[in-house]
């Protein structure tokens, strides 16, 4: 076996760019630093690429954490056309659109006194128990003038939520007609929510239904793309998508801080995709292993930065 391409030693300098820091960690090559700048090229590629319809699959607590400003910010340059999340993710933006605020805390701390002083803890974020008041007197109101006399889709009920808020990534979503999916929705709070208020009021919301606008999506697609962040349901709900097509995504990339030899798909690497037909055998595809508030920053402001070339 032969020796490939020497590594470079990296060398930073004040003043660099995200881009050319992407760039000098792609020579070294090595590890997870090298698999994000291979993944910086398969995501260029997939954003240029304009007969290629883009996936953005968004798991984890991204929002609490300040990543939902990328996102919407990536769907406002018109570079996702499909939006699959959590339903936690989706809470936490529209908690943020109506102005309130996640704050800085800490993992060392008193579970038992935040509790009694209505603070909930995600890991080192803080978020008061005022913000889900906001969040229910909101969520009540547009319950209240949903149709009661079909049934809704949950993109649909998604995007009457996005167009009555001012700001984040429904809104933005909403705004440019992009499908925002999520298929867990009953698992947040905005499912709870929604059972509340089913509790006097009859509407009816069918998850069943946002199928075939997806399925109709991907069998007319020339080519497919997706960034994953996280697995989860959204990182499924998006591979899955393809298994009833003729052909596979053409590009993917995976950031992922879950290990694949455990045998769960949140960690699964892309190319056991490859074995179910989700990616086709010819695909580009890398899967990034750690946190995904580093590893999204880093990837999208690099490959921002390229196409801004």
């Amino acid at each position: 076996m032969q020796c490939g391409d020497p590594v470079e030693q990296v060398s930073l300098r004040a003043g660099m760019t995200v881009g050319e820091l992407v760039d000098a960690m792609g020579r070294a090559g090595a590890y997870n630093g090298g698999a994000l700048a291979r993944a910086a090229s398969v995501y260029e590629s997939m954003l240029r690429d304009e007969d290629a319809v883009k996936f953005l699959g968004l798991a984890g607590a991204m929002v609490p954490a300040g990543m939902g400003r990328i996102v919407g910010d990536l769907v406002e340059r018109g570079y996702v056309d499909v939006l699959v999340s959590t339903g936690a993710n989706l809470t936490h933006d529209i908690i943020e659109a109506l102005g309130c605020r996640h704050y800085h805390g800490t993992s060392a701390c008193s579970d038992v006194e935040l509790r009694a002083e209505e603070i909930n803890r995600i890991y080192d974020v803080f978020l008061p128990n005022d913000a889900f008041i906001r969040f229910e007197e909101f969520m009540q109101e547009i319950f209240s003038g949903l149709p009661a006399d079909a049934p809704l889709k949950i993109c649909e009920l998604l995007a009457v939520i996005g167009r009555a808020l001012p700001s984040g990534i429904l809104a933005s979503a909403a705004e440019r007609g992009v499908p925002v999916y999520c298929p867990a929705l009953a698992d947040s709070m905005i499912g709870l929510q929604y059972w509340l208020f089913s509790q006097t009021r009859r509407v009816t919301v069918d998850a069943f239904l946002d199928l075939k606008p997806l399925l109709d999506t991907c069998f007319e697609a020339k080519r497919a793309g997706a960034l994953l962040v996280g697995g989860g349901v959204p990182k499924n709900f998006i591979l899955q998508s393809m298994l009833m097509t003729p052909r596979g995504f053409d590009y993917a990339v995976q950031l992922t801080g879950d290990r694949p030899d455990l045998g769960g798909l949140s960690g699964a690497t892309l190319d056991e995709a490859r074995s179910w037909g989700k990616i086709t055998g010819s695909a580009t595809a890398v899967t990034v292993y750690g946190d995904a508030t580093i590893t999204l920053p880093l990837l999208v402001a690099a490959v921002l930065e390229r196409m801004a070339a």
